[in-house]
């Protein structure tokens, strides 16, 4: 099976970077970005299996990106998992058309076994 590509977008570089080493056990391989303006036209060249995007952003909030994403005929088939501190960001994800919501901060193996999941339905 070819190894599934998984894109990360948040502001925090901290963030990204964390969640790079840690996908870094699995056998995905990833790309960050920390400025969401570029995310979308990355993600068209990169064509990830699963997106990982922060919802609160500047400029591009991850609710845009994934409504832009979902309305897309290249990209919509990407399983979306939604991270963010926002107390409503379960509602706001849900609604935006992520596939599954994770509360910030969150647990390393809550996470590993939120991305084995995803890589699974992405198969």
């Amino acid at each position: 099976m070819a190894q599934k590509k998984v894109f990360i977008c948040d502001d925090d570089k901290g963030i990204t970077d964390m969640l790079e080493m840690v996908l870094e056990l699995e056998d995905v391989d990833t790309i960050t970005e920390t400025d969401s303006i570029y995310a979308y036209d990355k993600m068209i060249e990169f064509k990830p299996d699963i997106l990982i995007v922060d919802l609160w952003m500047p400029v591009v909030t991850g609710d845009q990106l994934i409504k832009k994403i979902r309305a897309s005929e290249e990209l919509k088939h990407i399983f979306i998992i939604c991270i963010s501190a926002s107390r409503d960001g379960l509602q706001v994800a849900n609604e935006a058309g992520a596939n599954t919501f994770i509360a910030k901060p969150f647990d390393v193996d809550e996470f590993l076994t939120t991305v084995e999941n995803a890589v699974i339905s992405a198969a």
